[in-house]
């Protein structure tokens, strides 16, 4: 097997890695510790805990799946996306590029799995300073996709290719 070929099924384990931890910890927080109705709450860290919500839309709840047409367009849309993404870093030769892609793949996988099983997406983490919330409540998924993409985007706004030398060039 080459070093290539090697890297990029690193890649799909790492996804597919992801998603099965994104799917035991959302079992583990709804049926270990018993977080099964919106807003119930267990509380770990001053600053993290873990709040039960369901998002019914994508990204900061935006395109909320209002009726069963839009629940299964966004199963098909977010779908097709992680299909992209999966042929993109079968395409990659760079090892930090197959694991952000990575990182994005698994976590798609597993909101496309919840919305496919729910209608929505569990999400729990919760951190706060005080009652300040920097952010909305999430999930591994979400947090891996948001990683995923900013080694992306950090990767293309801060790395360049060296020139080729004229001995690369021969």
């Amino acid at each position: 097997m080459t070093d290539l070929k090697r890297m990029r099924m690193i890649g799909v384990g790492m996804a597919l890695v992801l998603f099965a931890a994104d799917q035991w910890l959302k079992h583990f927080v709804v049926e270990v510790l018993g977080l099964r109705q919106v807003g119930d709450h267990y509380g770990l860290l001053p600053f993290f805990d873990f709040t039960r919500t369901n998002n019914y839309g994508v990204s900061l709840g935006m395109l909320p799946a209002n009726s069963m047409e839009m629940r299964w367009g966004l199963v098909v849309m977010t779908s097709i996306i992680a299909l992209v993404v999966l042929v993109w870093m079968l395409r990659e030769r760079k090892m930090w590029d197959i694991s952000a892609l990575a990182l994005i793949l698994g976590g798609a996988l597993g909101n496309i799995v919840d919305r496919y099983r729910f209608g929505y997406v569990v999400d729990f983490a919760d951190f706060h300073i005080g009652s300040f919330r920097p952010f909305l409540i999430f999930n591994l998924a979400d947090a891996a996709i948001t990683i995923g993409v900013v080694i992306l985007l950090a990767r293309a706004l801060f790395m360049r290719e060296k020139p080729a030398t004229e001995q690369e060039e021969i």
